[in-house]
């Protein structure tokens, strides 16, 4: 029995320019955070190696501090050992980067920067496939397939790169053939890029991201513990928890009588994990003005409880009668606009988008005046 972790694009230095205050460094501290984490799971499960299947930084020229304190803590987890391979935002291109991580890397590292085998134990064989620029435009992993072991070798592949048409990077072609664990007879294919887990086969997956960066994929951060008990024995893989930030997108659903503020509530997760979740809201279906305002207000009222929290009302229809036009003005210029914006919201030869819009202008035209008059 063989057993290892697999992870990738841990993105340590990550900049998180999106977000203000102090979050982009606590998201920063969790990343790095993640090293320990991960070497957690090794000794738990009583596996002494873990691949960083790419991307282990997030740009080919991390700073000082955050290249040498990735290895100081992976030189602390010793004698576990770290294989790093270089993906597509720390690619070989970066001579400097990893001329200088070889120069530095303690004895428990090991950067798979060249196509050739790596031997992880007694008839246990690593094929990694580094990326040599940020868009090789060719499959890195190729060269597995007539790579020689002695029989009964445990062969292992390593790679980072799309496959089936996706790519983190939005490229279109098939970067990595997805039956390259059976052209190549791999017992397994640890693959880096996708940010998700996935399974492609059997032999074949993508860890996804040990710490979420984004909303896209919709599932916590996690690694992957591998065993392989023979060549002829399918692997047994199993999903460790990781992150320590949970990213969620929840979809709240209004009918035109629904208060919002319960609906809202009863999504939400449970206070005490709040501080450590970034919520993207996401309302649909039909509301009034004073409901599309209540909503807003409720959202305000949460905020301060998350890491972040954003309200996407783009889908929810407002619903408006002449009678809530009163609760703006009863005449003069603010009721003239309001008028105008509702004309313009149920006008059918506008776009859907144009309707919309004034559907939008008229719920901050409410908004406004609510506050004004409280």
């Amino acid at each position: 029995m063989f057993r290892f972790i697999h992870s990738s694009d841990l993105h340590l230095g990550k900049r998180f320019g999106q977000f203000e205050g102090d979050l982009p460094g606590r998201l920063r501290e969790a990343r790095y955070g993640v090293i320990g984490r991960l070497a957690h799971h090794a000794r738990e499960q009583g596996a002494d190696t873990i691949l960083l299947a790419g991307d282990t930084f997030d740009t080919e020229t991390p700073a000082p501090d955050v290249r040498r304190q990735a290895l100081a803590a992976m030189r602390d987890h010793a004698p576990l050992r770290w294989v790093i391979l270089p993906g597509n935002h720390d690619s070989l291109q970066a001579t400097q980067l990893w001329s200088t991580l070889t120069a530095e890397a303690p004895a428990n590292v090991t950067l798979a920067v060249e196509p050739v085998a790596i031997p992880l134990g007694a008839g246990v064989s690593l094929f990694p496939a580094p990326c040599t620029t940020r868009r090789p435009g060719r499959d890195m992993s190729e060269w597995m397939d007539g790579a020689p072991t002695d029989e009964g070798t445990l062969r292992i592949g390593m790679a980072h790169g799309a496959i089936r048409s996706f790519s983190e990077e939005g490229a279109a072609s098939d970067v990595i053939a997805p039956d390259r664990a059976a052209r190549a007879g791999l017992d397994y294919l640890a693959l880096g890029d996708w940010h998700g887990p996935l399974t492609v086969d059997a032999r074949t997956r993508y860890s996804g991201t040990p710490e979420p960066d984004r909303f896209k994929h919709g599932r916590p951060g996690e690694a992957l513990l591998v065993s392989l008990a023979g060549r002829s024995a399918p692997p047994q893989v199993s999903a460790l928890p990781t992150a320590s930030f949970d990213w969620r997108t929840l979809d709240l659903h209004l009918l035109g009588g629904d208060d919002p503020a319960p609906a809202m509530e009863a999504l939400l997760p449970a206070p005490a994990r709040r501080r450590q979740t970034l919520l993207q809201l996401v309302a649909t279906g039909h509301g009034r003005l004073s409901s599309r305002t209540a909503l807003a207000e409720a959202v305000a009222r949460a905020v301060p409880d998350f890491a972040f929290m954003e309200l996407d009302d783009s889908g929810l229809v407002t619903e408006c009668e002449g009678g809530d036009l009163d609760l703006i003005d009863r005449a003069g210029a603010l009721r003239e606009a309001a008028e105008a914006l509702l004309a313009e919201a149920g006008d059918d030869s506008r776009s859907a988008a144009e309707r919309e819009i004034a559907r939008a202008a008229l719920a901050r035209l409410f908004t406004y005046a609510q506050a004004v008059a409280s």
